[in-house]
Parts: structure tokens; C-alpha cells; sequence
């Protein structure tokens, strides 16, 4: 069962795999830290804080990503992620030091809460474009699953610790283990070679690069067909996959334990996935229905879960939505991947990351006001139905089957060859200078 598995770790070479055990753990301490604040919040505070806490980090993102994702294209990734895991590590600690002394205030929850995203904002375009720089290109789907693996791994453990430590010690403990994790992440990362600069030549500021990915995400119109249904889709599916959640286990009178154990079954329907499962449903049905399928069929077991008052039944259903995430990613961000231009997969991601923001702040608000509105049982029902029906929508992004039925090889810089005239003008950099091949470290 496992010699595929170290077949492929011996494939993508050692420096890779440094970086699937630091984006492993990282994954595992921000799941803690993501469980045990709300759960904070949903006990000292009131459903009014959880919505505002949502929507002022979304906010944050919205604003920090654009901003500080271009500092991967002009620094060592390796020195921004150990940089943005020191300074989670120190907010999450005031957080704990706050939480120990029972000191619950609004203010200063929500300052440091959004410091740390700050951080994340540096790290995961880092961390989600460096493969690109560790691996060659045929090993880049490889090595992207890996990574997907190594993150729902994280996701799996770091849900169940974090709901046996809240049950067992409190919010004070399970947040101070969140701190010193991530410094554990910090020294694990350091072990990642620091590589070339991508673009050290670029000196023009963060919004000219900014824009060289943001103008062919929209001019690409099979690009921008999916960011449109990823965005709406995600207006819905983000709130019920995150604040909704600690709100529907509150609601059915079950423990911290619980909310650990269905954040849990998300991450084991995703690791399932990544494991062959997800690549058996492709194999069976194609790239095209298994991408809208999985959209779809993750809105429907959403709707499940706030139908549903048994949490055996609950638990089931994240299962199910986690393997649904596995699916379509497994399908969208390989193809995506390689369809674009190597010299603007990074820049494409982290605008597209950026776009996709926008629903996660307003996600958040318009479940709070509904929230204030109507019980958690009928909010949650309707926002995973809109989420399969604006799912559903991406059968019509026009030249979307037609890619899905593309495979590897023929899909690499798909983009670039059907429409070299949007990315020749959105790269500020002369083809001359453009390092599209560098070599790996191995």
C-alpha cells in the first residue's frame, strides 16, 4: 500500500519533501487555532462576534494578499514562510496568554486574529507557488498532490487534537500547543533550500505584477467563467464549512469534541481522496462530470448537515464533503495548474486566491445576518442548496469541457497557446529575461 506512496517521495526528491512536512504541520496548527477561536468566541461572546470576526478576517485577507502575494516573485519563499510562521507564533501566543487569563476582549481578540492573517497572506502564496521551484515540470502534478496530501493530513490531526485538547483543558491550552506548533513549523521550514528569485529583475512594485496576473485571469475567458462560479459557490460553501459549524454543534447541545471530530471528517474525506480515491472517480466518470459532480455533491451534503439533527449523520456528511473537495481539486488545480503559462502560475494563483476572497468576506456577513434572522437549521440548509446549484454552473463556462477533456500533456500552457496576445501584454518583464525553466534542486 505504501511503496507507490515512497516511490513518489523518492520521485520529487528530498528538498520537496522538507516542504511537505512544514506544510504538513502548518495546516495541523492553523486548523487548531481556526476550531479553538471561534469556539472562544461562540461561548464568551455571541453569534453578532462570530460574524464580525469572520468578516474582518476575510477583509484582511482581501486587502493582505494582493499586497504582500508579489513579495514571492521578488524574495527567497523559503525566508517568507519562515518569517510568517515567527510572526503567527507570536500573536498566537498573546492569544493564549489573553485566553489564560480569561480575558476575553472583542478588540483586542480581533487585532491580533487579523496579525495573523496577515502572516497567512505572506505564506500561502510562498508556500502554494515553491513547488514550481523544487520540482521539475512533469513532476508538478505529482508533486501538487503530494502537497495536497501532506495539507489534508495536517487538516485531519489538527481538528481531532484541537477537540480533545478543548474538551480536556480549555481554550488557554489548546491555543498555547497552536504556538508552540507553529514555531515547530518555523524550524521545519528552514530546512527548505532557499532557491533562486524568481524574479529578482522585477522592480516595478507589488501592483504591476499584481496585474500581470490579474489581467489574464479575466481576459482568459475559461479562466474567468471558473473564478466567477468559484466565487459565487464559495459565497455559500466558505460560512458552512467554517462559522456555521461550531454554531450547528452549539445548537445540538454537543461537546468541543464533536466540532473536532466533523472539522476531522472533512480532512479523512480529503486524505481518502488524495490516496487514489478521487483519481478512481476521475478514471470512471471523466475530468468533466467528476469536477461539476464534486461541486455539486458538496452543496447537497452541506445541506445534509443542517438538516440533520443525529451527529453520526452530521459526521458522515462532512466525510462526503471532503471527498467532494478532494475531487475537484484533484481535476481543477492540476489542470489550471498547467494550463497556465509557467511564468504566471504563480501570479494567476494568488490573484485568482485574491478574487475568490471577496466571497469570503461577504460569505461570513450575509450567514451572520441570516443568523439574526432565522435558525441555524434553515440558514444552513439553504446555503449548502445555493452552493450545489452555483456549483452546477460551471458546465456552462464556455470551453470548460473541452479542457476537462484534455489530458497532461496536452493541457500545459493550454492558456498561452490559445491566447498569447493577453499574457504577452500583461508581462511586464522582455521574453529575453524570462526564466520560465529554472532548474530544480533535487
Amino acid at each position: 500500500m505504501f511503496d507507490p506512496l515512497r516511490h513518489s517521495l523518492a520521485r520529487v526528491g528530498p528538498s520537496f519533501r522538507h516542504l511537505l512536512s512544514c506544510d504538513g504541520l502548518t495546516q495541523l496548527t492553523v486548523m487548531i487555532g481556526q476550531l479553538a477561536l471561534p469556539w472562544w468566541i461562540i461561548h464568551a461572546g455571541n453569534t453578532a462576534d462570530l460574524a464580525t470576526y469572520g468578516v474582518v478576517l476575510a477583509a484582511v485577507v482581501l486587502i493582505g494578499m494582493p499586497l504582500l502575494s508579489p513579495l514571492g516573485d521578488r524574495f527567497a519563499k523559503r525566508n517568507l514562510i519562515c518569517g510568517a510562521m515567527g510572526w503567527y507564533a507570536v500573536h498566537a501566543a498573546a492569544l493564549a496568554w489573553l485566553a489564560g487569563r480569561s480575558q476575553y476582549h472583542g478588540g483586542w481578540l480581533l487585532a491580533l486574529a487579523a496579525s495573523q492573517e496577515l502572516a497567512f497572506c505572506l505564506y500561502m502564496p510562498a508556500a502554494s507557488s515553491i513547488a514550481a521551484e523544487l520540482v521539475s515540470s512533469a513532476d508538478l502534478p505529482l508533486a501538487l498532490n503530494l502537497q495536497k496530501g501532506a495539507e489534508s493530513a495536517g487538516r485531519l490531526l489538527g481538528p481531532a487534537l484541537a477537540g480533545i485538547t478543548l474538551a480536556a483543558w480549555g481554550t488557554a491550552a489548546t491555543l498555547w500547543i497552536h504556538a508552540a506548533l507553529l514555531v515547530a513549523a518555523m524550524l521545519l521550514a528552514l530546512k527548505i533550500p532557499t532557491g533562486q528569485r524568481a524574479r529578482d529583475h522585477v522592480r516595478n512594485g507589488w501592483w504591476p505584477e499584481l496585474k500581470a496576473g490579474m489581467a489574464p485571469a479575466w481576459r482568459v475567458p475559461v479562466e474567468r467563467g471558473w473564478l466567477l462560479v468559484n466565487t459565487v459557490s464559495w459565497l455559500f460553501m466558505y460560512p458552512a464549512i467554517s462559522m456555521l459549524v461550531p454554531v450547528k454543534v452549539k445548537a445540538l447541545g454537543l461537546s468541543s469534541v464533536w466540532l473536532g471530530t466533523c472539522e476531522a471528517a472533512v480532512s479523512v474525506g480529503m486524505l481518502l481522496g488524495t490516496l487514489g480515491l478521487s483519481q478512481r472517480i476521475v478514471n470512471r466518470v471523466g475530468r468533466f462530470y467528476a469536477r461539476v459532480g464534486g461541486g455539486v455533491s458538496m452543496g447537497l451534503t452541506l445541506a445534509v448537515v443542517g438538516f440533520t439533527a443525529h451527529p453520526y449523520v452530521m459526521t458522515l456528511a462532512f466525510f462526503l464533503t471532503g471527498l467532494g473537495s478532494s475531487v475537484t481539486t484533484l481535476v481543477g488545480l492540476t489542470h489550471r495548474t498547467l494550463a497556465r503559462p509557467p511564468a504566471f502560475r504563480g501570479r494567476m494563483s494568488s490573484a485568482g486566491f485574491a478574487i475568490t476572497q471577496v466571497a469570503s468576506t461577504l460569505g461570513p456577513a450575509l450567514a451572520g445576518v441570516a443568523l439574526l434572522h432565522w435558525a441555524i437549521t434553515p440558514v444552513y440548509v439553504v446555503f449548502g442548496l445555493l452552493t450545489a446549484v452555483t456549483s452546477s454552473w460551471l458546465a456552462w463556462v464556455p470551453g470548460f469541457r473541452h479542457m476537462m477533456q484534455l489530458n497532461h500533456i496536452e493541457v500545459d500552457n493550454w492558456y498561452g497557446r490559445n491566447w498569447p496576445h493577453v499574457f504577452a501584454a500583461a508581462d511586464p518583464m522582455p521574453a529575453a529575461q524570462r526564466d520560465e525553466h529554472p532548474t530544480p534542486p533535487r
